[in-house]
């Protein structure tokens, strides 16, 4: 078995879902949810498919980010895992849906931060172990910082 760090590739503040499923439907359920949770969602979605033909599988509703989606889940090439890149909105928007649509089975992150995944490879294929999601952290925080979280969450509207 061979170890792999594969980063994903993206612009700095774009959103991301990583996660795993097992069917080839995937890709077309992952779109019926996001567009179903947020009507004009922008976004793309790859699949990689991990029996028969093994081809990356794709959709989405905005031609950029289904080419990102494409390039970064073919670098993974790991088991069913897909990829969805999203713009103008924020993954705890879709987090839900995604994670009920019948064929995932799990999340590996929902985030903007650079993320490095984890690969095993043996001779049969690519499996995803983990991700290294942002950075390590610094401290705890103080009071000023307890009061600039909620600041940001209002100033978001995501707390009132």
């Amino acid at each position: 078995m061979e170890l792999l760090t594969v980063t994903i590739e993206k612009p700095e503040d774009m959103n991301f879902i990583l996660g795993q499923s097992h069917f080839i439907k995937t890709v077309e359920d992952l779109h019926e949810a996001m567009v179903n949770t947020v009507p004009m969602a922008k976004f793309g979605i790859a699949f990689c498919e991990a029996s028969q033909d093994c081809l990356v599988r794709y959709s989405g509703t905005d031609d950029e980010l289904v080419e990102l989606a494409k390039k970064n889940a073919f670098a993974l090439s790991a088991g069913h895992c897909f990829i969805i890149f999203m713009k103008d909105m924020f993954p705890v928007n879709v987090l839900n849906a995604v994670k009920n649509v019948n064929e995932v089975c799990g999340i590996f992150c929902a985030t903007a931060n650079p993320t490095q995944v984890i690969i095993a490879e043996t001779a049969q294929g690519r499996g995803i172990l983990g991700v290294v999601d942002g950075f390590v952290s610094k401290g705890i925080e103080t009071d000023e910082d307890i009061a600039a979280r909620k600041g940001f969450l209002r100033a978001i509207g995501y707390k009132s």
